[in-house]
């Protein structure tokens, strides 16, 4: 299955399950979804996407991997290859090896459980981070594991392990009890021991009490995600370097939203659509109107809904025009 190459804008948490969402949307300007409004007057559903919320593949996760070919909608929960999809831009590694993600974390301790903080606030710096990594590598080893540098907040794991191991996105779990997203089948126990190891090393190591004294969060535990291998045979021969590079340059998917709905920045939710209207929307909406078929995911925590430009006669239009939703009644569905 080759991705497809038309540009295509991929809206991340467009619509959350949050009780300020609504009200937020609704406090807009009239025009606030104009441009938006405008693309899919010109445009037909092509692809909607439901799954339930506690799934551990979000939807704009699923969406954005079967449009770079690493994944079909038959694709199990839980393992979307990003890791082992950017092992092979980054480390030009084999179809045939399993990767995950390991993200360098803290976990807010509080009476009953765990909540996972935002990565982000670590602000680890190359040098802590390669430090880190040296020293969880021996623990790692000893259930086959081998870690790679990429960057100070996310490292590349190779090992047998992350084979055929569901593990939900960082994007479900931000500021939530970690408890309900931790990987819970029988092969994931060797991790679910590595990361009661780790928790413990890191516990007392002298690189927190530096932290410490920087007015730091300590980095206290690691999170698991981008688990598998990449597509066999017919899909893999999408996957070279050039043609995902290709497809990626297609591919818009902003992350203001996203960030705001962490946050809880219900103002800045708001801010981060105006500067979708007038910025990647208005754009989409340029390129439509030149006569370029393009395509728009709207993606909420349960669904997504994939539209593409469509081609019609003046009857259709005017159909279209007296029959089209409101945006904010499609959002509503997501």
């Amino acid at each position: 299955m080759r991705p497809n190459l038309t540009p295509h804008l991929l809206i991340p948490f467009a619509a959350c399950s949050a009780e300020a969402w609504l009200p937020t949307l609704q406090s807009l300007p009239p025009d606030g979804f104009k441009r938006l409004g405008q693309l899919l007057q010109g445009m037909k559903l092509v692809q909607t996407d439901t799954q339930v919320a506690e799934s551990f593949s979000p939807p704009h996760e699923r969406a954005l991997a079967r449009a770079l070919g690493l994944a079909t909608r038959d694709t199990a929960d839980g393992l979307l290859p990003w890791a082992a999809s950017k092992a092979m831009e980054e480390l030009q590694a084999g179809l045939e090896k399993a990767w995950a993600w390991i993200t360098p974390c803290h976990w807010a301790m509080g009476h009953l459980h765990a909540t996972l903080s935002d990565p982000a606030l670590l602000d680890l710096q190359e040098d802590e981070s390669r430090r880190l990594l040296a020293l969880m590598q021996p623990y790692f080893e000893t259930d086959g594991i081998t870690l790679h540098y990429l960057a100070p907040g996310r490292w590349l794991a190779e090992g047998e392990l992350f084979r055929g191991l569901p593990t939900a996105s960082m994007d479900r779990v931000l500021a939530r009890n970690v408890d309900a997203w931790l990987p819970n089948t029988k092969n994931a126990a060797p991790l679910r021991r590595l990361q009661n190891e780790m928790q413990m090393l890191l516990y007392t190591h002298p690189s927190n009490d530096e932290r410490a004294a920087r007015r730091q969060l300590p980095v206290n535990s690691f999170w698991i995600s981008g688990t598998g291998d990449l597509p066999s045979a017919e899909l893999g021969e999408a996957l070279t370097p050039d043609i995902f590079q290709r497809e990626r340059e297609k591919i818009s998917v902003p992350r203001s939203l996203a960030e705001a709905v962490f946050r809880e920045d219900w103002a800045g939710y708001a801010q981060a659509w105006a500067t979708l209207e007038a910025g990647d929307m208005a754009a989409l909406l340029a390129r439509q109107q030149r006569g370029e078929s393009v395509r728009l995911t709207l993606c909420g925590e349960s669904s997504a809904q994939t539209f593409e430009t469509q081609r019609a006669g003046l009857r259709t239009r005017i159909s279209n025009f007296f029959s089209s939703l409101r945006p904010l009644d499609i959002l509503k569905k997501l």
